[in-house]
Protein backbone atom coordinates (compact mmCIF):
# COMPACT_ATOMS: atom_id res chain seq x y z
CA UNK A 1 0.00 0.00 0.00
CA UNK A 2 2.95 2.68 1.00
CA UNK A 3 4.83 1.65 -2.33
CA UNK A 4 1.15 2.38 -4.41
CA UNK A 5 0.98 5.48 -2.86
CA UNK A 6 4.33 6.84 -3.13
CA UNK A 7 3.73 5.95 -6.77
CA UNK A 8 0.83 7.80 -7.01
CA UNK A 9 2.36 10.76 -5.34
CA UNK A 10 4.89 11.04 -7.70
CA UNK A 11 2.91 10.72 -11.09
CA UNK A 12 0.79 13.66 -9.91
CA UNK A 13 3.24 16.16 -10.31
CA UNK A 14 4.14 14.89 -13.50
CA UNK A 15 0.50 15.05 -14.42
CA UNK A 16 0.11 18.69 -13.20
CA UNK A 17 3.39 19.31 -14.80
CA UNK A 18 1.87 18.12 -17.96
CA UNK A 19 -0.95 20.03 -18.20
CA UNK A 20 0.50 23.58 -17.17
CA UNK A 21 2.58 22.71 -20.11
CA UNK A 22 -0.09 21.83 -22.83
CA UNK A 23 -1.79 25.23 -21.39
CA UNK A 24 1.26 27.22 -21.91
CA UNK A 25 1.08 25.83 -24.92
CA UNK A 26 -2.55 25.94 -26.15
CA UNK A 27 -2.25 29.87 -24.81
CA UNK A 28 0.14 30.78 -27.24
CA UNK A 29 -1.79 29.92 -30.43
CA UNK A 30 -5.09 30.65 -27.89
CA UNK A 31 -4.66 33.17 -26.17
CA UNK A 32 -8.11 33.71 -24.61
CA UNK A 33 -8.49 29.79 -24.17
CA UNK A 34 -8.10 30.60 -19.80
CA UNK A 35 -10.50 33.21 -19.93
CA UNK A 36 -13.11 30.99 -22.15
CA UNK A 37 -12.49 27.62 -20.10
CA UNK A 38 -13.47 29.41 -16.92
CA UNK A 39 -16.34 31.29 -18.40
CA UNK A 40 -17.48 27.94 -19.18
CA UNK A 41 -17.26 26.33 -15.68
CA UNK A 42 -18.83 29.44 -14.05
CA UNK A 43 -21.92 29.73 -16.24
CA UNK A 44 -22.29 26.19 -16.06
CA UNK A 45 -22.10 25.82 -12.34
CA UNK A 46 -24.10 29.18 -11.62
CA UNK A 47 -27.03 27.11 -13.84
CA UNK A 48 -27.12 24.38 -11.55
CA UNK A 49 -27.03 26.23 -8.49
CA UNK A 50 -29.52 29.15 -9.87
CA UNK A 51 -31.84 25.40 -10.58
CA UNK A 52 -30.76 24.08 -7.46
CA UNK A 53 -32.61 27.21 -5.34
CA UNK A 54 -35.29 27.37 -7.64
CA UNK A 55 -36.43 23.67 -6.74
CA UNK A 56 -35.20 24.47 -2.77
CA UNK A 57 -31.97 21.82 -3.36
CA UNK A 58 -29.15 24.09 -3.97
CA UNK A 59 -26.65 22.09 -1.75
CA UNK A 60 -27.33 18.91 -3.93
CA UNK A 61 -27.03 21.14 -7.15
CA UNK A 62 -24.60 23.05 -6.64
CA UNK A 63 -22.23 20.00 -5.72
CA UNK A 64 -23.65 18.48 -9.28
CA UNK A 65 -22.78 21.41 -10.53
CA UNK A 66 -19.79 21.67 -9.68
CA UNK A 67 -18.67 18.34 -10.84
CA UNK A 68 -20.43 18.75 -14.44
CA UNK A 69 -18.75 22.38 -14.39
CA UNK A 70 -14.95 20.78 -14.55
CA UNK A 71 -15.65 18.30 -16.89
CA UNK A 72 -17.05 20.77 -19.37
CA UNK A 73 -13.76 22.91 -18.56
CA UNK A 74 -11.96 19.92 -19.37
CA UNK A 75 -14.04 19.31 -22.51
CA UNK A 76 -13.64 22.45 -23.65
CA UNK A 77 -9.44 22.84 -22.82
CA UNK A 78 -9.15 19.49 -24.45
CA UNK A 79 -10.75 20.43 -27.65
CA UNK A 80 -8.94 24.05 -28.07
CA UNK A 81 -5.87 22.02 -26.76
CA UNK A 82 -5.81 19.86 -30.13
CA UNK A 83 -7.46 22.79 -32.31
CA UNK A 84 -4.09 24.54 -31.11
CA UNK A 85 -1.49 21.37 -31.69
CA UNK A 86 -3.16 20.96 -34.88
CA UNK A 87 -2.58 24.82 -35.98
CA UNK A 88 0.90 24.34 -34.80
CA UNK A 89 1.63 21.31 -36.95
CA UNK A 90 0.36 22.49 -40.07
CA UNK A 91 2.35 22.74 -43.13
CA UNK A 92 5.51 20.88 -40.89
CA UNK A 93 6.71 18.08 -42.88
CA UNK A 94 6.21 14.70 -41.06
CA UNK A 95 2.74 16.41 -39.70
CA UNK A 96 0.51 13.59 -41.25
CA UNK A 97 2.90 10.56 -39.09
CA UNK A 98 2.40 11.59 -35.74
CA UNK A 99 -1.23 12.20 -36.52
CA UNK A 100 -1.26 8.47 -37.79
CA UNK A 101 0.44 7.64 -34.73
CA UNK A 102 -2.40 8.25 -32.81
CA UNK A 103 -4.93 6.85 -35.24
CA UNK A 104 -6.13 3.90 -32.84
CA UNK A 105 -6.18 0.34 -32.63
CA UNK A 106 -6.67 -2.09 -35.47
CA UNK A 107 -4.37 0.12 -37.71
CA UNK A 108 -0.84 -0.60 -38.93
CA UNK A 109 0.73 2.92 -39.51
CA UNK A 110 4.34 3.17 -41.47
CA UNK A 111 5.72 6.35 -41.99
CA UNK A 112 7.52 7.47 -45.18
CA UNK A 113 7.22 4.71 -47.16
CA UNK A 114 8.10 7.06 -50.02
CA UNK A 115 10.15 10.41 -49.97
CA UNK A 116 11.88 12.42 -52.94
CA UNK A 117 14.42 15.12 -52.81
CA UNK A 118 12.14 17.84 -51.47
CA UNK A 119 10.67 16.01 -48.63
CA UNK A 120 6.99 15.24 -50.34
CA UNK A 121 6.57 12.10 -48.18
CA UNK A 122 3.83 8.73 -48.16
CA UNK A 123 2.78 7.24 -45.52
CA UNK A 124 1.29 4.17 -44.82
CA UNK A 125 -1.64 2.85 -42.78
CA UNK A 126 -3.48 -0.74 -43.07
CA UNK A 127 -7.05 -1.26 -41.23
CA UNK A 128 -10.00 -2.95 -42.22
CA UNK A 129 -10.78 -0.18 -44.84
CA UNK A 130 -7.47 -1.97 -46.74
CA UNK A 131 -4.27 0.24 -47.22
CA UNK A 132 -4.56 3.75 -47.44
CA UNK A 133 -1.58 5.88 -48.56
CA UNK A 134 -1.88 9.40 -47.31
CA UNK A 135 0.90 12.20 -48.88
CA UNK A 136 2.19 15.16 -47.84
CA UNK A 137 4.18 18.16 -49.80
CA UNK A 138 3.47 19.46 -53.12
CA UNK A 139 0.34 18.36 -54.50
CA UNK A 140 1.53 18.46 -57.96
CA UNK A 141 4.83 16.35 -56.97
CA UNK A 142 3.56 13.97 -54.34
CA UNK A 143 1.54 12.53 -57.23
CA UNK A 144 3.81 11.12 -58.52
CA UNK A 145 5.08 9.06 -55.20
CA UNK A 146 1.39 8.35 -55.03
CA UNK A 147 1.09 6.46 -58.15
CA UNK A 148 4.21 4.61 -57.88
CA UNK A 149 3.59 2.71 -54.49
CA UNK A 150 -0.32 2.29 -55.95
CA UNK A 151 1.35 0.79 -59.22
CA UNK A 152 3.68 -1.50 -56.50
CA UNK A 153 0.53 -2.40 -54.29
CA UNK A 154 -1.73 -3.81 -57.24
CA UNK A 155 0.94 -5.96 -58.31
CA UNK A 156 1.50 -7.64 -55.23
CA UNK A 157 -2.15 -7.62 -53.39
CA UNK A 158 -4.98 -6.63 -56.12
CA UNK A 159 -7.88 -7.63 -54.71
CA UNK A 160 -6.83 -5.49 -51.49
CA UNK A 161 -8.93 -1.86 -51.46
CA UNK A 162 -6.38 0.82 -52.26
CA UNK A 163 -7.20 4.49 -51.20
CA UNK A 164 -4.97 7.68 -50.95
CA UNK A 165 -5.06 10.99 -49.96
CA UNK A 166 -3.30 14.46 -49.99
CA UNK A 167 -3.20 16.56 -46.78
CA UNK A 168 -3.57 20.19 -46.90
CA UNK A 169 -6.02 22.54 -47.28
CA UNK A 170 -6.63 22.95 -50.69
CA UNK A 171 -9.45 21.85 -53.25
CA UNK A 172 -9.29 17.89 -52.76
CA UNK A 173 -7.27 18.00 -50.06
CA UNK A 174 -7.54 16.95 -46.68
CA UNK A 175 -6.94 18.95 -43.83
CA UNK A 176 -4.52 17.86 -41.07
CA UNK A 177 -7.13 17.55 -38.17
CA UNK A 178 -9.37 15.49 -40.28
CA UNK A 179 -6.69 13.16 -41.34
CA UNK A 180 -8.08 10.13 -38.37
CA UNK A 181 -11.68 10.95 -39.11
CA UNK A 182 -11.05 10.52 -43.06
CA UNK A 183 -9.77 6.97 -42.02
CA UNK A 184 -12.25 6.17 -39.48
CA UNK A 185 -15.03 7.25 -42.49
CA UNK A 186 -13.83 4.66 -44.97
CA UNK A 187 -15.68 1.27 -45.56
CA UNK A 188 -14.71 -1.66 -43.45
CA UNK A 189 -13.94 -4.70 -46.06
CA UNK A 190 -11.17 -6.54 -44.44
CA UNK A 191 -11.12 -9.21 -41.55
CA UNK A 192 -8.67 -9.21 -39.16
CA UNK A 193 -6.83 -12.36 -40.56
CA UNK A 194 -6.68 -10.73 -44.36
CA UNK A 195 -5.65 -7.46 -42.79
CA UNK A 196 -2.15 -9.55 -40.84
CA UNK A 197 -1.85 -11.37 -44.55
CA UNK A 198 -1.75 -7.65 -45.80
CA UNK A 199 1.03 -6.87 -43.16
CA UNK A 200 3.01 -9.64 -44.11
CA UNK A 201 3.39 -9.23 -47.87
CA UNK A 202 4.00 -5.54 -47.13
CA UNK A 203 6.37 -6.28 -44.60
CA UNK A 204 8.09 -8.80 -47.56
CA UNK A 205 8.01 -5.60 -49.44
CA UNK A 206 10.26 -3.45 -47.50
CA UNK A 207 9.28 0.05 -47.23
CA UNK A 208 11.89 3.27 -47.32
CA UNK A 209 12.47 3.41 -43.81
CA UNK A 210 13.50 -0.23 -43.20
CA UNK A 211 15.97 -0.15 -46.36
CA UNK A 212 17.51 2.89 -45.34
CA UNK A 213 21.37 2.50 -43.86
CA UNK A 214 21.49 2.64 -40.32
CA UNK A 215 24.88 4.64 -39.08
CA UNK A 216 27.01 2.65 -36.92
CA UNK A 217 27.84 3.95 -33.30
CA UNK A 218 24.99 5.34 -30.90
CA UNK A 219 22.74 7.63 -31.68
CA UNK A 220 22.38 11.52 -31.28
CA UNK A 221 20.99 12.65 -28.46
CA UNK A 222 17.07 12.79 -28.23
CA UNK A 223 16.81 11.07 -31.58
CA UNK A 224 14.07 8.06 -31.95
CA UNK A 225 13.79 5.35 -34.12
CA UNK A 226 10.60 5.70 -36.04
CA UNK A 227 7.60 3.39 -35.13
CA UNK A 228 6.57 1.61 -38.09
CA UNK A 229 4.44 -1.42 -38.45
CA UNK A 230 3.77 -1.34 -34.93
CA UNK A 231 -0.21 -2.69 -34.56
CA UNK A 232 -2.56 -0.09 -32.83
Amino acid sequence: MARKSNAETAANPGRLKQIALTYKMTRKADPKVGLIVAGVGIVTFGVFLAIGFLIDHPVYLGILGFLVAFLAMAIVFGRRAERAAFGQMEGQPGAAAAVLDNVGRGWTTTPAVAMNKNQDIVHRAVGKAGVVLIAEGNPNRVKTLLAAEKKKLARIMPDVPVHDFIVGTGEGEVPLKKVRTTLLKLPRVLAGPQITQVNDKLRAMGDLMSNMPVPKGPMPKGMRMPRGGKMR
